[in-house]
């Protein structure tokens, strides 16, 4: 569905009044402004302080679901102390910093190498994940559906699959997509009998959009992509952050 067919989600506060209410939130695009790079994002002063304080709102049922590995998010901004789940929703941590599941596995080398042979020949950037690995092309755009072809084709011949997004194609291992992460989330405390919502803004949030529906909850979508599994609509960053009131 069209961006501009979605209604705005009706505020926070109301839905926290009628029942349970947990939030699992994309980071790049969603939180932060999507950058040339994955290390040129700028970050917003506090950001963990304010997840502490939204977590505390919900009783704690707060989640960051991303698609970027773990490590790399706290490079970027610090310890948490919410759930989060990273690399695509297969790397989950509980709020405590225990692991929830197994913990994902790194891709092959063979994999690494070939993706960085990949990279080369189109100029694209590669950015190595500790349980995956992405090829950013955004300052080669032409170059997407030539990148997409034969990332799909290293994804087959070692049993990967390809995540898509803006200007992105990772590989990962089967089952990583952030709508297991929800799934996952929502069957543990503090998560268990609450209604879901996923804010997300690419099209790897679809998963999460439709686990949510499945588990008595919703998606919103942020920014100007068509959604086909969100209710309701975010036009901007800053949108979400007041609507959170972040």
């Amino acid at each position: 569905m069209s961006f501009d067919t979605l209604p705005p989600p009706p505020p926070l506060s109301q839905l926290c009044e009628a029942e349970p209410v947990a939030l699992f939130l994309d980071f790049d695009g969603t939180l932060i402004e999507i950058a040339s790079g994955p290390d040129a994002i700028d970050v917003p002063d506090n950001l963990p302080d304010r997840f502490d304080i939204l977590a505390a709102r919900l009783e704690g049922r707060l989640a960051l679901v991303s698609g970027r590995g773990l490590d790399n998010i706290h490079r970027h901004i610090g310890a948490l102390t919410i759930a989060r789940a990273g690399s695509h929703g297969a790397d989950r941590v509980l709020a405590d910093g225990s692991v929830l599941g197994e913990r994902a596995q790194p891709l092959m080398p063979q994999v690494i190498e070939a993706l960085a042979d990949l990279a080369e020949e189109y100029g694209a950037l590669l950015e190595r994940k500790a349980h995956g690995a992405a090829l950013h092309y955004r300052s080669n755009p032409e170059s997407g559906e030539a990148i997409g072809v034969a990332a799909a084709a290293i994804a087959s011949e070692n049993g990967l699959v390809v995540k898509r997004g803006k200007c992105v194609a990772e590989l990962v291992r089967p089952g990583a997509d952030k709508g297991g992460a929800v799934a996952a989330f929502m069957v543990v405390a503090p998560f268990a009998g609450s209604t879901p919502i996923f804010i997300g803004d690419d099209v790897t949030d679809e998963d999460g959009f439709i686990a949510a529906e499945k588990l008595g909850g919703f998606g919103i979508a942020v920014g100007e992509r068509a959604s086909q599994n969100a209710r309701y609509h975010l036009p901007l960053v800053k949108d979400v952050h007041a609507w959170l009131n972040l």
